[in-house]
Order: structure tokens, then C-alpha cells, then sequence
């Protein structure tokens, strides 16, 4: 096997689920992997970090299998181009150009720039079937593709008291892609019932986003409702699957949902759309989905769940069936390390 280099735009420890995946990926394979560590300003990376890039790429030795995550190879077309001495594989969580809230001509540019630098790699690895599917219009072949999607870590099944208030929980960074303005909109008309949101996720990577949401909170009257707890770590995040009655993410678009999938392995009623790879990532008896930023439909979704707990109780058992099938980050990774040994043979 040829040595193995991972170039990852940004620090592998930010806690996003295309991060996360990257990091436990490459902890639990089978061979030595060297991380060259990218600039954070990806897909918008500046001059200074093109040059890096390139020169990274430029300093591997002839034949390296080199991974190069989807944010930083979806805009270096021409840089991996001139590295075609090097076996590179592309990974990919989700199209550049779906993220939400794009300008017309930004994801115009995205799409052709991924276009052309997907045609530069020798495979692609996806997160998901949707995916997969979704690089045809990219013009990548299905013998040119594999999924791998994400793992799960073994975790207790619900256990809530009933005398509290209904606990929605959302894990998701506070972009316009996760549809928290859509979640405030629809909670908004459920102030009869009784509940609260927890949010955790990055305030951050957002700030315009992230104001935003705090704003609608304030307007709508659900300060003492929706809570914005930001950036947790993992030990946190664990407590707050345990103790959440739902777990609801309203997302215009996902490459897989990892969330999704540790609400699941929590036996946890799920809340979601049927965007991207979602209706894959959730089974039909674990979760109401409904079309993504319609905020009617979310209602009525939210109001059955908060409201019965006959519902909850099904879609709990639903996802505690689910949880059984949910494969384990080591056996993720021992498929990524044989498609990696396949396409370097």
C-alpha cells in the first residue's frame, strides 16, 4: 500500500459532522495516515491559501494515495490537475454548490469549479446513496464512486422522565442550510403546549446566521423556551441526547445527517425533511418528515410529537429498531481503508 496523506481544510477537531467524520475515519483506520492540515478559509480560500495547497500537494511523494475533503477540492480544479502524478480520491459530504443561501452566481461557480476538479481525482467516496446519486450531474461515473457513511457510537436508549416539559433537541451549526429560522417559525405556534428547545451547535462559523436566530427568538416570545447553548463537547452533547424527549432538524439539505443517525441510536423520535440524504438516514417508523422550509408542515409535525405520546412512544420504537442496523465507526473505517487499497492496486 502507497503511503496515505488526508488533506483537510481547517482544524480536523471542529466540531461540524463533516469534521467529525473525517476525524474518527482516520482514528480508527488500519494504516498510518498523514493529515496535512489545510487553511480554514475553504470554499473561499484566499490566494495564500491556494499557494499552500498546491505546494502541499506538490511536496507528496510520487504515487501518495492523497484524500482531499470536498470543502477544499471543490475549488482546487487546476491544483489537482497538476497533481495527477499523486493517486487522488475525493471525498465528499455534499456538493458545494447545495449549501443554502448561496447567490445564484456564487453556486453557479461552486458547481462548475467541482465539476472540473471531480474529474481530476481518480474516485470519489460519499457519505451517502443521495449523494452518490447526485454526482451525476457532475458527470462522475457510479464505477467511480463508493459510500461510506458515517458510523455510530453504542448509546443508552431513551429514558425521560414523563412529568417534565417535552425536551426538543436540535444539534446542528447555526447556518442557513439547518433551517433554525423554519424551526423558530414553527415552534412560534405551539406556545400552548408544553416544551423547550435545546440548540447546540457552533454560533460562530455564522455570526450573521446566529443574530439572526436570536433576533427571532426574542420576536416571537420564546426566550425562555429556545435555548442556545453553542459549541459543546462531546461528553455534553451525550447528556443531551439522554435527556431530550425529540430530536428535530429541519435542514434544506444533508449529505447524510450524523445527528439524525445518534438521535437513532438513542431511540429518539425524529423531526426532520425529506431533503438530501435524510429519508435514508431515517426509516419512515422513526421519524415524521416533511418538505424542507415548509413551516406548516413542520407545525403539524412538532404538534403531534410534542402533543402525543402515543406518537412519540411509536416513533421511539421505530428508532430504537433502526439503531440495530446503524454500522460502528470501526467498520467504517475498515471499509474506507479497502477502498482506499482497491484503487491504489
Amino acid at each position: 500500500m502507497p503511503p496515505i496523506a488526508w488533506l483537510q481544510p481547517g482544524p480536523l477537531d471542529t466540531r461540524t459532522g463533516g469534521f467529525i467524520y473525517n476525524r474518527r475515519i482516520m482514528e480508527a483506520m488500519d494504516q498510518d495516515v498523514r493529515l496535512v492540515e489545510l487553511g480554514g478559509g475553504f470554499p473561499l480560500p484566499s490566494p495564500a491559501e491556494r499557494r499552500d495547497a498546491a505546494g502541499r500537494l506538490a511536496d507528496l511523494p510520487d504515487g501518495t494515495v492523497t484524500i482531499i475533503d470536498g470543502l477544499a477540492l471543490g475549488v482546487l480544479a487546476d491544483e489537482a490537475a497538476a497533481a495527477e502524478r499523486l493517486c487522488l480520491i475525493g471525498l465528499v459530504h455534499h456538493p458545494l454548490a447545495l449549501e443554502t443561501g448561496l447567490a445564484a452566481k456564487q453556486a453557479r461557480a461552486f458547481a462548475n469549479s467541482e465539476k472540473r476538479a471531480l474529474a481530476q481525482v481518480r474516485h470519489v467516496i460519499v457519505t451517502s446513496n443521495a449523494t452518490a446519486a447526485s454526482l451525476a450531474e457532475y458527470g462522475v461515473s457510479g464505477d467511480r464512486v463508493d459510500v461510506v457513511t458515517p458510523g455510530t457510537d453504542p448509546a443508552p436508549l431513551l429514558s425521560v422522565p414523563k412529568d417534565t416539559p417535552i425536551r426538543l433537541l436540535c444539534v446542528a451549526t447555526l447556518t442557513p442550510r439547518k433551517g433554525h429560522a423554519v424551526l423558530m417559525s414553527a415552534l412560534a405556534q405551539l406556545t400552548d403546549l408544553d416544551w423547550v428547545l435545546d440548540c447546540y451547535g457552533s454560533l460562530d462559523r455564522d455570526p450573521a446566521c446566529a443574530a439572526e436566530v436570536r433576533r427571532q427568538v426574542e420576536q416571537l416570545g420564546l426566550t425562555d423556551r429556545v435555548h442556545l447553548h453553542g459549541e459543546r463537547d462531546p461528553g455534553d452533547l451525550s447528556n443531551a441526547y439522554a435527556a431530550a424527549n425529540a430530536m428535530v432538524l429541519p435542514s434544506f439539505h444533508e449529505g447524510y445527517g450524523m445527528a439524525l443517525a445518534e438521535a437513532l441510536a438513542h431511540g429518539l423520535p425524529i423531526v426532520s425533511t425529506t431533503a438530501g440524504a435524510i429519508p435514508d438516514t431515517v426509516p419512515s417508523d422513526a421519524g415524521l418528515l416533511v418538505p424542507p422550509g415548509d413551516s406548516d408542515r413542520l407545525t403539524t409535525a412538532l404538534r403531534a410529537v410534542i402533543g402525543d405520546p402515543v406518537v412519540r412512544r411509536d416513533l421511539s420504537e421505530g428508532a430504537a429498531g433502526a439503531r440495530a442496523a446503524l454500522p460502528t465507526w470501526p467498520a467504517q473505517a475498515a471499509r474506507f481503508s479497502e477502498i482506499l487499497r482497491r484503487v491504489a492496486a
